[in-house]
């Protein structure tokens, strides 16, 4: 329940948000207005020749990891290495010189999908070597579940033997790190510290926390495939069982021990608490890998530069919005105020609803894009958990729209943060940004044109169209107070933040309580809701880049809308359909699809949009 200090504001914003009364267009539309018109003067997207050719490879692949699916097995490792390989010398045999656009485009994006695929196994494998003496069972739990793959007979005892086997190797391993972790707390300077270790006949493992959360992630997946193995033949093969129950039995109990111990000894898990924020930094040169993948001719120091070069375009528009509500230069002051234009409990669907009509009638009556009924009409909305909220403490959006607001089973200080964190002026621009005509509308194309391209997709174009609109809805005078503006700038310098935090962590300089702090001091957010979003930053299975993507990939569309559309070249909409038909690819490649280039064979990304 909330406390008497909150209900002041409550009882306002009640009165100040007019929710509408109207009926949606999807409860009053025919449903036939949902079928095309005239299905044959449809536009359609110019073809490319090798789109059978990227579909059959990403069917290819797939069926080959669904085969070989111990990922990080030396066989794993072998076979995608030929793979992707073999997949190269067929490219260079492609008569490129035959292409149009859009094959030339599909060529050059399959080439530097197959280089970045062999680059990230070889990262792979250098970061299994790493974990390799705190899990030295790992080839063996594989080479069990590839033989099953291949069918090969299985012999009972044998397998019984090679299960006792792990589990003497995992108390070794765990007996190393114990040794490694009295070492360290022990000090050089302790001499009896080394005669534990010489009484336990083990040689310390020392590691990082890094390392130790990477591999416990990786016992996590064996685990799995162990499992698997175990319950294909135990009960089918009598043998099998009699020999094997009892040897799996004491290897899963050690192995949920060892997985406990990783967590909380080495790691720093603390049970009923929150996983801490750990991560796994790639480094300047796998940066620059990423980048390169991404087509991207720009150093991380460079992005950085660019970053703040757009921080300080928002600090002034700040000023200038807190000056307009009587504040001063006070930006803090007034992202106060803004925050606590919240609705009351249980209204935040409605405010969602309202705000999406609004944002598409807005983009309609411009003509700036084609937003087909269904496209408009058929999203849907639900509610995210606490826990969910924990690490994606905003809304979070696609085909549907998910919406963080508070829940009765949240304490207090909670229910606040998660108030403050999605008030109105915040939502204002958040609604539009998942829905119409952000992701809602690019799930829409993507799953109707040039389907194949989902194997090129990326954050640059994924979220940088999100946040272009954002620019676009800003530019047009989509805000209508200074609040408004203050929500807008909000996400806007939170972009800024995403690109400096995350550049910084992985380059080795910013430690992810750093990154925190300067989400809390520099952008003004909660620090639950920055807590939640380098979580997911870093502790998820996000790439390297994806919080560079969304105001690198803006500003990618926004010279590029220079180019074409304030040129005069094209209109709004027909700039904005373009991308939308053109599928998911780097934004260079979108470049390319509009301004219809033949790229030549030896393309290497230059483009200099921030320049």
């Amino acid at each position: 329940m909330l406390s008497s200090r909150c209900l002041p504001a409550l009882f306002a914003l009640s009165a100040a948000v007019a929710l509408a009364a109207e009926p949606a267009p999807v409860a009053t539309r025919a449903t036939a207005d949902y079928v095309p018109p005239e299905l044959a003067q449809l536009t359609k997207p110019a073809s490319s020749e090798l789109r059978e050719l990227v579909e059959r490879f990403t069917t290819d692949r797939d069926e080959l990891e669904r085969f070989y699916s111990v990922r990080g097995s030396a066989l794993y490792w072998r076979r995608m290495h030929e793979f992707y390989q073999a997949w190269q010398q067929r490219l260079v045999e492609v008569a490129f010189d035959r292409l149009g656009v859009e094959g030339r485009i599909d060529w050059t994006l399959l080439r530097s999908h197959l280089t970045h695929a062999l680059r990230l196994l070889d990262r792979d494998e250098a970061r299994a070597r790493e974990i390799g003496p705190i899990l030295p069972f790992a080839e063996e739990i594989a080479q069990l579940q590839e033989s099953r793959r291949l069918m090969q007979p299985v012999d009972p005892k044998a397998a019984a033997a090679t299960l006792d086997q792990m589990r003497k190797e995992l108390e070794k391993a765990r007996a190393g790190l114990e040794a490694g972790l009295k070492a360290e707390k022990a000090g050089p300077a302790k001499p009896e510290a080394a005669k534990e270790t010489t009484e336990l006949k083990v040689a310390p493992i020392t590691t990082t926390r890094i390392v130790a959360y990477r591999a416990a992630n990786r016992l996590a997946e064996l685990r799995k495939s162990l499992d698997d193995w175990f319950n294909h033949f135990d009960g089918y093969d009598p043998l099998f069982s009699w020999w094997n129950r009892a040897p799996y039995k004491a290897l899963n109990e050690g192995l949920d021990s060892y997985a406990k111990f990783l967590r909380e000894k080495v790691v720093g898990v603390e049970p009923g608490k929150d996983e801490p924020i750990i991560g796994d930094p790639i480094g300047r040169d796998g940066l620059m890998a990423e980048l390169e993948h991404e087509m991207i001719a720009y150093t991380p120091e460079q992005l950085i530069d660019i970053a703040n070069r757009e921080f300080a375009w928002c600090d002034a528009e700040w000023k200038r919005a807190a000056r307009e509500m009587g504040l001063g230069d006070d930006w803090k002051a007034a992202l106060e105020k803004a925050k606590h234009d919240y609705v009351e409990p249980g209204r935040q669907p409605e405010l969602v609803r309202d705000l999406a009509l609004e944002a598409i009638k807005f983009v309609q009556d411009r003509n700036l894009i084609t937003i087909p009924p269904l496209a408009a009409d058929m999203w849907r909305l639900r509610m995210m958990s606490p826990a969910a909220q924990k690490v994606n403490p905003f809304f979070l959006g696609g085909n549907d729209i998910q919406v963080a607001f508070p829940t009765d089973a949240m304490d207090e200080d909670e229910k606040i943060q998660s108030l403050r964190a999605n008030n109105i002026h915040f939502a204002r621009a958040t609604v539009f940004h998942e829905l119409v005509p952000g992701h809602h509308l690019q799930f829409y194309y993507l799953a109707r044109v040039n389907q194949h391209r989902e194997l090129f997709t990326t954050p640059f174009w994924i979220e940088g169209w999100a946040l272009w609109w954002e620019f676009q809805m800003w530019d047009l005078g989509f805000p209508r107070t200074p609040e408004d503006r203050i929500g807008m700038l909000f996400w806007r310098t939170h972009r800024c933040a995403r690109i400096i935090f995350s550049l910084n962590f992985h380059l080795g300089k910013w430690t992810p309580q750093q990154c925190i702090d300067f989400l809390v001091d520099r952008v003004g957010h909660e620090r639950a809701s920055a807590t939640g979003e380098v979580r997911r930053s870093f502790n998820g299975d996000y790439s390297p880049l994806y919080q560079v993507g969304y105001m690198m990939g803006a500003l990618q569309l926004r010279e590029l809308h220079k180019e074409l559309v304030t040129s005069g070249k094209m209109t709004d909409r027909q700039f904005h359909d373009g991308i939308m038909q053109g599928g998911s690819m780097p934004i260079e490649m979108v470049r390319a699809h509009l301004k219809q280039e033949l790229l030549p064979k030896d393309f290497a990304p230059a483009w200099r949009f921030a320049d």
